[in-house]
């Protein structure tokens, strides 16, 4: 069926509308489908006879009748009911609703749940022994339902939480009385913090608290702080503008420069600034911080075996050499994108999965109105790879748990539209 065939069926369609009356149920699914499933029915036939990799057959519920609705009804009371609900809204923790869901994504869902594909035991053992025709009738009929009506709670859960670099940023309110504003030291022993990738700070602070690097006063200060907040508060001094110690470094510039040429191989040869988001960058360094960090690797003091040897063969000036050539270099900001906000990464998914969770898609579900623990669960699934599907995990890879839970939450609380993209051909219509 071409577009164009689509339009003159769906101009028919009006005018038969018009001289005639329906029953409720037939209006009702007629009226929601007509521009949308017709448009969505010629595409997909577009790409299926152009050679695309779906099955034909799994668009067959675009042609769903009635009667086909009909009878998916009983197949839902007998199978789906006890967990999805009889009409396709779950009031059971961690099981989605389907009502108004899009036919062809949970048709074809369905069918890899039948061949073991999501690793659900109970969905397999309860849809293997489904032919294609129930499987076909039972996705018609849950879609063909009113969809859930969105989240209203005014929980904590709604209001969600800082983004990492606020609460990267307030977190790090205590460490400026020392390592100074943004992370720019300005009290000689003290490191700055700018500059350096957040991989390399979580290390570094991590040494401190399980003791590998010995300091008493880091210890005590750092042992309080949750692995969320030792990652944001590396996320916010990796974003801040780049800048130089404030302190004097003795030293000869010129032959610290010549010096750090045996060094440049791991921390880079841009005047300190490191390739490698294990090893720190030095540019813009504190240099009295830097000097007795070298005694520290070189009375082992800091276990490190590749900076024992280089740092035991570096001498007390050639470290204030070193020192001074490295504080003078200005430091560069690591590559780290800057934190996306809920609404940001809603951007995001909007693009499959359509504006406010609402799918224009027939193989992309529909977010609108869905649980808030199944979200939940299945954006996890996917980020640790238990759900298999390359977009996903591009997708989530970068969603940490606070995201997860506010973007949850975001589409739950969204308006559902429903059934947007099943197809029913033309029934007799009596007056």
């Amino acid at each position: 069926m071409t577009v164009k065939e689509c339009r003159l069926f769906g101009q028919l369609f009006e005018e038969m509308l018009m001289k005639r009356s329906v029953g409720s149920v037939v209006m009702k699914i007629f009226g929601m489908v007509l521009v949308g499933g017709l448009l969505a029915a010629a595409v997909l036939a577009q790409t299926i006879t152009a050679g695309g990799a779906a099955d034909p057959m799994d668009f067959k519920i675009l042609y769903a009748t009635p009667q086909d609705v009909v009878e998916g009804k009983q197949v839902a009371l007998t199978m789906c009911a006890g967990c999805h609900g009889s009409n396709g809204v779950s009031t059971q923790k961690g099981v989605p609703n389907i009502a108004g869901q899009r036919p062809v994504y949970l048709h074809l869902e369905l069918k890899v749940y039948q061949k073991g594909g999501r690793g659900n035991k109970s969905m397999t053992n309860t849809v293997k022994y489904m032919n294609d025709d129930a499987i076909m009738k039972v996705s018609a009929y849950y879609a063909s339902q009113d969809p859930a009506e969105p989240l209203r709670s005014t929980s904590k859960a709604d209001v969600g939480k800082p983004n990492a670099m606020t609460a990267g940023k307030a977190a790090a309110a205590a460490c400026g009385g020392c390592h100074g504003d943004a992370g720019v030291s300005s009290i000689a022993g003290t490191p700055s913090l700018i500059g350096s990738d957040p991989k390399y700070l979580i290390a570094a602070i991590s040494a401190y608290k399980s003791g590998e690097r010995k300091h008493d006063m880091m210890k005590a200060l750092v042992s309080g702080l949750t692995e969320a907040e030792v990652s944001n508060i590396a996320l916010y001094y990796a974003l801040q503008a780049p800048d130089r110690a404030k302190t004097p470094a003795p030293g000869n510039v010129a032959a610290g420069k010549t010096a750090a040429a045996s060094c440049s191989g791991c921390h880079g040869g841009d005047g300190g600034v490191s390739v490698n988001p294990a090893t720190p960058s030095l540019a813009g360094q504190e240099a009295q911080y830097f000097i007795a960090a070298l005694r520290a690797y070189k009375d082992g003091a800091r276990n490190n075996a590749t900076m024992k040897g280089p740092a035991t063969a570096v001498d007390e000036a050639t470290a204030k050499n070193l020192a001074a050539y490295y504080a003078s270099q200005t430091p560069k900001a690591p590559q780290v994108g800057k934190p996306l906000s809920v609404a940001e990464w809603a951007e995001r998914c909007d693009r499959c999965h359509g504006v406010n969770g609402n799918s224009t898609d027939p193989r992309a579900p529909a977010l609108a109105a869905q649980r808030v623990d199944y979200l939940e669960r299945v954006m996890l699934a996917y980020k640790k790879g238990e759900r298999k599907s390359k977009e996903m995990a591009v997708m989530s890879d970068g969603l940490d748990d606070d995201l997860i839970t506010g973007l949850s939450n975001h589409y739950a609380r969204q308006k559902a539209r429903g059934l947007a993209y099943m197809i029913l051909p033309l029934v007799p219509l009596k007056k």
